[in-house]
């Protein structure tokens, strides 16, 4: 069994039984879960909310996977988001990377691998969070004239 991990994700796939699976296996593990069906929920959903991952699936009606990226990059530029595809190419996992992806994994995918790698995302969230903490602190800093 995986350790358990604090994290709070963003699942987004069409396909509600993949959906509710994967959302339960990962609460077991500790996982804090949102899920939705569509692309365009999960823009409205990163409007709303920080996610340490969100998890998307490339093929879906409506907006696509590469768009939704897309649209939650405009909105949050430091989103650590993960591409899932049960029939991805390389030209779509090098498309999903230039816009931004820090991960493009095939499905059906292996837990323990999906966990890494939204530990490595989560990581590299918070490293995102304390350096703008950081600067902000600088210049509050700079900004005083002790």
């Amino acid at each position: 069994m995986d350790k358990e991990m604090e994290a709070k994700v963003l699942l987004v796939d069409d396909e509600q039984d993949f959906l509710e699976t994967l959302s339960s296996r990962l609460e077991l593990r500790g996982l804090k879960v949102s899920a939705v069906t569509s692309g365009e929920q999960a823009v409205s959903e990163a409007k709303e909310d920080e996610y340490d991952a969100i998890v998307v699936d490339l093929s879906m009606p409506g907006i696509d996977g590469l768009e939704t990226l897309r649209r939650i990059k405009a909105i949050n530029p430091d989103a650590e988001i993960i591409m899932l595809t049960g029939h991805g190419s390389v030209q779509s996992g090098v498309e999903a990377m230039k816009l931004g992806a820090g991960d493009f994994l095939q499905k059906p995918v292996e837990l323990s691998e999906l966990m890494a790698r939204i530990g490595e995302a989560r990581d590299k969230r918070m490293l995102v969070l304390q350096k703008r903490s950081q600067e902000e602190l600088r210049k509050i800093l700079q900004a005083k004239s002790w």
